[in-house]
């Protein structure tokens, strides 16, 4: 929420003694008007170039966070700061992957997510978004991805971060084909700073301890320094059911399909009557945490008990309450005294975390002409979620079941089917232990200074990172063995329950539940044991709560375990200067740099045998994956200063730059650069930049083997979706279901949406290709700043930006293929080969997926900044202003080649306007800063479902603004020692009705915090 663009952004020590305010840093704002004018026109090192120049010729946008920012924020999750930046709005904090809240960002539950933040900038995906430390790549934080874990960055080492949009490939390579994230870090560190600080909500719960200290020391009259830093930081837990808006059924509010206006089979309903319904009191239907039971009922047509597949008792023997089916609600159902509620079903809001950072930085200064210097880091980190139980959809009890004769006896000559929700056989887990290591080695000096010497510099680096996981995904279930653990009877030799299995001569689990493992090409297996041996089962009833043994919990459900690891080398050189020596031009020396580079990548992920073998739910195999690649490139960079100090020609220049990179995956790319400025008068600048940028395929797009993974599928065949298709798709769908051999009764009643099997993830298979291309983006920004001398210390820019991204490589959604397969004007198209339906109830059964070069993404909009420095009296202090604004334009997504372009603005965490101020008074010893983050409403629901159901109820079609008001209060008690505090969110705006995990704000709600800091001079 305190955010400041600027345009000047000085790196490590060149920092300008006039940039330094006892507030947050305001690159344009200047003490007085006399400086202003040749410090402009000083040299300095800025993000996204490799040319010192003067600030004024600097033509890329650049947002920065200042240390004072973060500070101030009270937050210790940097990620957490910088999603206010309507940059980085779509950026995955912690409580991003925390329980099951993958559902509301669209990926994936997974603990190799678990605790981590993940910047993406522009919302065109974290592959996209290239993160640097002092311009350096940094270790990714997922085996086979460019992703890089923020919270590595030791949070009171960081000077600064930059945030610049528009392709920098020609800078930095390949990744930043929407921008980059530069975290600048302190340098040359003198003394101690140690700093400790707690926080609480006001619910009590939401914890969070944090603390560092940083020791430096300069020696040798100041040519060397050694920085040590270590940071510590634990974050409790949160879970649904703390929160009673999510974990009460009686006040978690879920808007849902309205069963007072059905669908009909055509796909219409009702207009003059509300699409949707707010409900409460919402359940699975048809399912409970102490079995949902289908005795049968008997039918006097066939003289025979029958199956209903709705159940008549629970597992404790009452009668079934079902409460209110909802159609087109993903399984839901209300008013239900027997169900499972939703309500506090999907674990935790914010996941425990853990985390020690140790980080070194040293460097020595023999002479002007050699400077060595290295970096080492390690971090340890531990992560902890709580996500949701597994379940039974119309598992089988033969008649003979122990458990069933015991609690039905003769009433179930049929057996039972039952469904339930397995609280208390363990809920499922997601941990990660990770271990991020890093080091760089390097030398800089500048081999020649003054006029017409070239001011020739060079520096050479090496970088080693490393990053392990341990990731485990607790409490998972191993097919065979949980459906060999509830087909439960009596030993004839003991007279006590064992599981059948165990019995002499027998070789083969109840085919009802288990018919074999689908192995990788999806062909069934035997159903003989594949984990186990007979005589290791351990029995499990399904029927009531809490009943089951320890023994069978701990045979039926293990911890599953994939190790997983990811190493980077990057050798660099590069030379810059100037052509002093030769001529000059007008506004100055062309200035240039050349360099190159070599990069290395390798990742290796083993899941564990049972993963690797298939063993648990759905039958989805997960392969070992990894792979390498490396990449030599050479690199250009030139800025040309035409014209300055003229009348109507401050400035006027120009640069350009061009990158060669030569992969061992896809071969040579080219990547450029061109921009511009130009200052009429010292007030103005207007600027601009055009540039091609391109990012290659990463390791697990490229080498990922084909392997097993599960999809909530949403068929477009169903009645409610129907309507939200082109012309064709209600025909096409007909003839495909007929083509089955449905008949036309079960086509009419075919609904996907209700039935209760349907609205669970469903198995398949995707892969990645060795046969991926580059994507690549075009770009272009324009922009003005405005700094008028008549009002020191303050300044504006607006910066329109412009990204189209083609051949972009996806893995394209199935439901979109799905949908494209339905929406052609011939069901003969290639979409149609993805996937297979059953013949029994043309439900869809089986897809397959490839990362393709098939997507492309445009986006475009307009980002506003001022600030302002006031200095009243100094009666009354100083006033600091700061305001960034953003408005999107556009952020349309085409999925796939032949698909229809999806026009994303103004979705959830996509905010059409978002904004930003921030105003701090300082008056001697005090400082009180205040903060507000602001975005407008946006979106619930599609254009397209828009469209289909012009009847959705307007009090919810858009969710709510989100108003977020900060307030800290810091006071120097002496000169080295203060003390702050704040409240964040201190208004506590809740969430929205029906938005999840949180949206547009925190379930956290209003945050207390307060901490201590000491600065010491030199102790040594």
């Amino acid at each position: 929420m305190k955010i400041v663009t600027l345009i000047r952004l000085i790196s490590g020590t060149s920092t300008l003694s006039w940039l330094m305010l006892a507030a947050p840093v305001y690159a344009q704002a200047q003490s007085t008007q006399e400086k202003a004018a040749g410090e402009d026109r000083q040299a300095i090192i800025v993000t996204g170039t490799r040319i010192a120049r003067p600030e004024i010729e600097f033509a890329n946008p650049v947002t920065s966070v200042s240390s004072q920012m973060i500070e101030q924020s009270g937050k210790t999750d940097v990620t957490s700061i910088l999603v206010d930046s309507p940059a980085l709005v779509g950026s995955l904090t912690s409580g991003s992957n925390a329980g099951s809240n993958y559902q509301n960002y669209g990926g994936s539950s997974s603990p190799a997510n678990v605790g981590t933040s993940v910047l993406n900038l522009r919302n065109l995906g974290s592959q996209r978004t290239l993160v640097l430390v002092d311009g350096r790549r940094h270790v990714n934080a997922f085996s086979g991805e460019n992703s890089v874990d923020i919270n590595t960055i030791p949070v009171d080492l960081i000077e600064g971060v930059d945030i610049l949009t528009g392709g920098v490939s020609a800078i930095y390579g390949a990744d930043g084909v929407t921008g980059v994230v530069n975290f600048r870090l302190k340098r040359n560190f003198e003394g101690l700073s140690a700093r400790l600080q707690s926080g609480i909500s006001s619910r009590g719960d939401a914890g969070n301890r944090y603390g560092s200290v940083v020791l430096g020391h300069n020696f040798a009259d100041k040519r060397g320094n050694v920085t040590l830093a270590y940071e510590y930081n634990k974050s409790d837990r949160l879970n649904q059911r703390q929160r009673d808006y999510l974990g009460n059924p009686a006040r978690n509010l879920q808007l849902l399909r309205n069963v007072d206006n059905p669908t009909q089979s055509d796909g219409t309903n009702n207009l003059s009557l509300p699409y949707d319904k707010i409900y409460s009191n919402v359940s699975w239907s048809d399912s409970a945490p102490n079995g949902a039971v289908d005795i049968g009922v008997f039918n006097p047509d066939t003289n025979a008990t029958e199956f209903q597949f709705v159940p008549n008792f629970d597992g404790d023997g009452r009668p079934y309450d079902r409460g209110i089916q909802i159609p087109g609600s993903g399984g839901r159902a209300y008013n239900s005294s027997s169900n499972t509620p939703t309500a506090g079903y999907f674990g935790d809001i914010e996941p425990k975390i853990e985390r020690h950072n140790v980080n070194l930085l040293a460097g020595y200064e023999f002479s002007s002409a050699l400077k060595v210097f290295v970096e080492g880091k390690y971090v340890n980190t531990s992560a902890f979620t709580v996500v949701q139980p597994s379940f039974d959809f119309f598992t089988f009890l033969t008649p003979d079941n122990y458990y069933l004769q015991q609690r039905f006896g003769t009433a179930a000559p049929i057996g039972a089917l039952v469904s339930r929700d397995n609280f208390d056989l363990g809920v499922q887990s997601e941990s990660a232990r990770r271990k991020t290591y890093r080091g760089v080695i390097g030398l800089n000096g500048s081999l020649s200074e003054g006029d017409r010497s070239g001011n020739l510099k060079y520096e050479l680096s090496y970088v080693y990172g490393r990053s392990t996981s341990v990731l485990t995904s607790g409490n998972t279930r191993l097919t065979d063995r949980y459906y060999a653990a509830v087909d439960a009877v009596i030993d004839p030799v003991t007279g006590k329950p064992t599981c059948r299995i165990n019995l002499p001569g027998e070789t083969i689990i109840d085919a009802n539940n288990y018919a074999g493992i689908a192995n990788i090409t999806g062909a069934p297996v035997s159903g003989a044991p594949l984990s186990f041996k007979p005589g290791e089962c351990a029995p499990l009833t399904l029927l009531g709560y809490g009943n089951s043994s320890e023994a069978g919990q701990k045979f039926a459900f293990v911890n599953d375990v994939t190790r997983a690891s990811s190493d980077q080398r990057v050798a660099s050189g590069s030379v810059s200067g100037d052509l002093g020596p030769l001529f000059s031009l007008p506004g100055g020396p062309i200035r240039f740099a050349l360099g190159a580079e070599y990069r290395k990548e390798k990742t290796r992920s083993t899941p564990s045998a049972f993963a690797q073998g298939g063993f648990f739910d759905g039958g989805n195999q997960t392969l070992p994956s990894g792979g390498q690649f490396d990449v030599k490139e050479a690199y250009g960079e030139i800025n040309v200063p035409l014209l300055a100090h003229l009348p109507f020609a401050e400035d006027l220049s120009f640069g350009g730059a061009i990158r060669f990179s030569k992969y061992s995956t896809i071969g040579s790319t080219t990547t450029w650069k061109i921009d511009g400025t130009y200052s009429p008068v010292r007030d103005i600048t207007f600027r601009g930049t055009v540039s091609r940028a391109v990012r290659a395929p990463n390791i697990t797009e490229l080498f990922s083997p084909r392997q097993g993974v599960q999809t909530f599928l949403n068929d477009p065949c169903d009645p409610m979706n129907l309507p939200e298709g082109t012309q064709y798709r209600a025909a096409n769908c007909t003839a495909t279901l007929t083509a089955l051999g449905l008949s036309p009764g079960q086509i009419a009643a075919f609904s996907p949406s209700t039935d209760p099997r349907q609205s669970t993830s469903q198995p398949g298979l995707s892969g990645g290709n060795p046969n991926l291309q580059a994507e690549t983006a075009k770009t272009w920004t324009a922009g003005i700043v405005l700094r008028p001398r008549f009002l020191p210390g303050f300044f504006v820019t607006a910066d329109w930006y412009d990204i189209k991204l083609t051949n972009a490589i996806n893995t394209p959604d199935v439901n979109e293929v799905f949908k494209l397969c339905v929406d052609q004007s011939t069901l003969q198209n290639v979409f149609c080969n993805g996937f297979t339906r059953s013949p029994t109830t043309g439900f869809i059964n089986s897809y397959t997926t490839q990362t393709l070069n098939v997507a492309g993404f445009k986006t475009s909009g307009l980002e506003l900044s001022a600030a302002y420095r006031l200095n009243v009296s100094p009666a009354f202090g100083r006033l600091n202003f700061r305001l960034s604004g953003g408005y999107l334009h556009d952020l349309t997504f085409l999925a796939t080649v032949g698909g229809k372009p999806e026009q994303q603005r103004n979705r959830t965490y996509r905010p059409k306007y978002s904004g930003n101020l921030d105003v701090s008074w300082l008056h001697g010893p005090l400082t009180i800063n205040y903060g507000l983050a602001w975005q407008g409403k946006t979106e619930r629901y599609t254009m397209i479902q828009q469209t289909a159901h012009p009847n959705y109820d307007p009090r919810y079609v858009m969710y709510k603004e989100r108003w977020e008001h900060d307030i800290q209060l810091s006071f120097d008690v002496q000169k080295r020692f203060t003390l702050y505090g704040g409240v964040n969110n201190f208004t506590d705006q809740q969430p929205d009705i029906a938005a999840g995990f949180g949206y547009p704000v925190s379930a956290i709600g209003r945050y207390f915090y307060a901490g201590a800091k000491i600065k010491l001079g030199n102790i040594f």
